[in-house]
């Protein structure tokens, strides 16, 4: 069975995003449906007590039926990991991915699934160290990227490595 795809935007975009939006086509063009949930009345309050209410619109859009891969840039994919754990994610897609949020008292934690991070060797809001903290102690996939947070300079080449992902499961 394919998988359902949720791709989660960061804190200062919209479900229309360019990232989110490049990585939505990758998905079409393997045959893959996704959406894309919309968090910036959420996101508008700057409130870390808003992330929980973040995960749970991002679960609520899971399809009971199919197993999902997650997908999200920066504070897209802090929420993704965290949902991944709560369920039937196979494969993580984190871009930009901060480890720790502060003043969010939850535990950071994903599943233990097929992961992919992105991250940009000059991100001035997520240290790359960090990152690269998470994927070495999971034993996951990370590309770097001569780019800032944003990896405005490698959004096709994102794209591209997410299509890349993606076919392990389509």
């Amino acid at each position: 069975m394919k998988p359902f795809l949720i791709l989660s935007h960061g804190l200062e975009s919209g479900p229309e995003a360019t990232k989110v939006s490049a990585l939505a086509k990758a998905a079409e063009a393997l045959g893959l449906r996704s959406v894309r949930p919309d968090y910036r009345d959420l996101d508008a309050r700057r409130d870390v007590g808003d992330i929980d209410a973040r995960i749970a619109r991002l679960q609520s859009h899971a399809p009971a039926d199919a197993p999902v891969v997650l997908a999200g840039s920066s504070m897209g994919a802090f929420t993704s990991a965290l949902a991944s754990t709560g369920l039937n994610c196979i494969g993580l897609f984190l871009i930009a991915l901060p480890v720790a949020i502060p003043g969010y008292a939850r535990p950071f934690a994903a599943a233990a699934v097929p992961t992919t991070l992105v991250h940009g060797w000059g991100d001035e809001v997520c240290p790359v160290d960090a990152a690269l903290a998470f994927a070495r102690a999971r034993g996951d996939a990370i590309t770097l990227l001569n780019d800032d947070h944003r990896l405005g300079s490698h959004v096709d080449f994102i794209a591209a490595q997410f299509h890349l992902f993606l076919e392990q499961f389509a």
